[in-house]
């Protein structure tokens, strides 16, 4: 396996408008950028453990330095919202966490095109710097199940396939819907697709396949209700993302992580259009992927450094859910962010309609 360091990542009116600032707390609004002035950026991600390590990772780090700037925190991130608040022209939300592809068929109608100044990519993973977002950390959501349910190694889950298997292996599992962590590719992984002939994947046969676990399934709209049912013991075996699992582990919750083949995505931030503070916005960007604050989330969060220049002082728990790293004996497949910004829309589509079917 190569070394992580150099292998990874591949509306509607003003009542509608109205009804989104409420619901996402405000903010947004506190002056432009001039500069001098006190600038409040809001910033929108998936919340729990994982946007409180990047509260403490990239923004008490740019306050600090930044005085004048302020941040409202909120969650969770939704591309629909962004777009209901472009069509409005009342735009609240100056940072959202998005993915890559999202962003790319999107950039310059949905999220503002970047002016990213001295960022060299080749300090960067592949696809980490784009011309509508940057990549904050690398992703990976591997297969991992509660071992108190599964308590002998011998006879435990071992594969994808073991995953897929409920005669087997009998038991609830979960997944999260959010096309980044794996749920198209899985299934497609856990038939024998061969990791380098998933793109372009197969939608209909990847939901064919969660069709035959789906009453054994939670589908879980988010990382942050999975790592939950995980956590209660909701769920037997389930696909999460590495910032999730390191919590559960600093828990001290009984879980193991399967090697067999992991799905890897590059986790993203970008400026929605229109957004009263995009200057700003912009400069916290380019300063949240320097190799410090991207060493720090990764000690956090046990995720793939974006930035090759990072150097993580990693502990016990974040080497266990790293995903390049000489715990996994298996594979990792990397998602074709160029794929997905082709077809991103119409895979949301016909996977939400599969999921409400």
């Amino acid at each position: 396996m190569k070394s992580r360091s150099r292998t990874v990542l591949a509306g509607a009116g003003l009542t509608a408008a109205m009804l989104l600032l409420a619901a996402c707390g405000g903010g947004g609004d506190a002056g432009s950028d001039a500069a001098g002035g006190q600038v409040r950026l809001t910033y929108v991600s998936y919340g729990g453990s994982g946007q409180d390590a990047q509260i403490k990772a990239f923004q008490e780090p740019y306050t600090a330095a930044h005085p004048n700037v302020t941040f409202v925190n909120s969650s969770p991130a939704d591309v629909a919202q962004v777009k209901a608040q472009v069509t409005s022209g009342v735009v609240q939300w100056d940072v959202v966490s998005v993915a890559p592809a999202a962003a790319t068929q999107h950039c310059g109608k949905l999220f503002e095109k970047l002016n990213l100044g001295d960022l060299n990519t080749k300090d960067f993973v592949p696809n980490a710097i784009g011309e509508c977002y940057v990549g904050n950390f690398g992703n990976a959501s591997p297969f991992a199940y509660n071992a108190d349910k599964f308590p002998d190694p011998a006879t435990a889950p071992k594969t994808l396939a073991d995953f897929f298997d409920t005669a087997k292996f009998p038991g609830k599992r979960g997944v999260i819907t959010n096309l980044q962590n794996g749920i198209l590719e899985y299934p497609l992984l856990a038939e024998g697709v061969a990791p380098d002939k998933l793109y372009p994947l197969d939608v209909d046969r990847a939901l064919n396949k969660w069709a035959t676990i789906r009453k054994d399934t939670l589908f879980a709209p988010n990382v942050g209700a999975l790592q939950q049912a995980a956590a209660s013991g909701q769920v037997d075996m389930f696909l999460l993302s590495d910032s999730r699992l390191i919590a559960l582990l600093n828990e001290k919750k009984n879980i193991k992580i399967v090697w067999d083949t992991t799905v890897v995505s590059v986790n993203a931030l970008a400026v929605p259009l229109g957004s009263k503070n995009k200057e700003t916005a912009q400069d916290f960007l380019r300063s949240l992927v320097q190799p410090g604050p991207v060493a720090k989330i990764t000690e956090m969060l046990g995720t793939v450094p974006v930035n090759l220049n990072a150097k993580p002082n990693l502990t016990d728990n974040g080497k266990a859910v790293e995903v390049y790293g000489p715990g996994n004996t298996g594979k990792t497949v990397v998602q074709d962010i160029e794929w997905y910004s082709q077809h991103w829309d119409e895979v949301t589509t016909k996977l939400n309609n599969w999921l409400v079917s």
